[in-house]
Parts: structure tokens; sequence; C-alpha cells
């Protein structure tokens, strides 16, 4: 594992419309931007927009004076090795410190040689400790 750190994740709470991302993103591209993650989840009123970027501050400050609902909340995030069983070792990890995952997404390139990871869990704090003892 290279590195395994807590960071805010920015929660941008839409209606549930066309154009809704297009409008959150554009604000991150106006501002020059780049995003580390991205995830959007919807169901039949709501969407919900989850940003991980470099400069979370400037982001959520810029959301909320345009007017968005957003929300912030501590996720952990992990560089993982990309290679058969490394989730595997975390997610068992995790387990025997009684730890539930209660959100997870990751994206690896095709040809990458690490993969990035985010999850939030019962407990991020001893989630952290507990990756930082066992899987490095």
């Amino acid at each position: 594992m290279r590195q395994i750190r807590i960071q805010q994740e920015i929660v941008v709470h839409a209606a549930n419309e066309v154009g809704a991302l297009a409008r959150v993103i554009r604000i991150l591209d106006d501002m020059g931007l780049n995003l580390l993650s991205v995830v959007v989840k919807t169901d039949d009123a709501e969407t919900s927009i989850h940003l991980i970027t470099a400069s979370q501050s400037f982001v959520r400050d810029a959301l909320r004076k345009a007017d968005f609902e957003v929300e912030e909340r501590d996720v952990l995030i992990v560089e993982l090795p990309h290679h058969p069983g490394f989730l595997c070792r975390v997610s068992e990890a995790l387990a025997r410190k009684g730890i539930e995952i209660d959100e997870l997404y990751a994206t690896v390139p095709q040809d990458g040689r690490t993969g990035l990871v985010v999850f939030a869990c019962s407990n991020n704090q001893q989630a952290l400790q507990a990756l930082r003892r066992h899987c490095h």
C-alpha cells in the first residue's frame, strides 16, 4: 500500500434532472481544478455527487456560493498495488477489527500499477490505524 489517508469528500445534493452533473463539474472546470474521484448516485428525486479534488475547501465554497446543497464527510483514500488479492487483504484486515465498510468505490487504469480506493467505514480512524499496521 503506497498511501492511506483520511480526507474530506464533498457530497453535492441536487435534483435528479438532466444536466445536474454538468452544472457541478462546470464550476470545477471554471476553477481549473481536476477531479481525483467522482461518483454519481441517483434515486427518484435526488442526485448525490461525491467529489474528491486537490482543493476541497475551494470547491465546497464555490458550490455553496452557486446555491448547491453541500455536505462533507470523512472517507479513507488508499492507493493500492494493482495485483490480485490486495483489496482482499484490506477488507479482511478491517473485518478482523470488526470495522464495517459502509461504502467503497475504486478505479484502476487497465495497465496501471496502482489503483485508487475510496471508502467510508463504521470507524474511519480505527480503519486507518488497522490498515497502517497490517497492510504495509
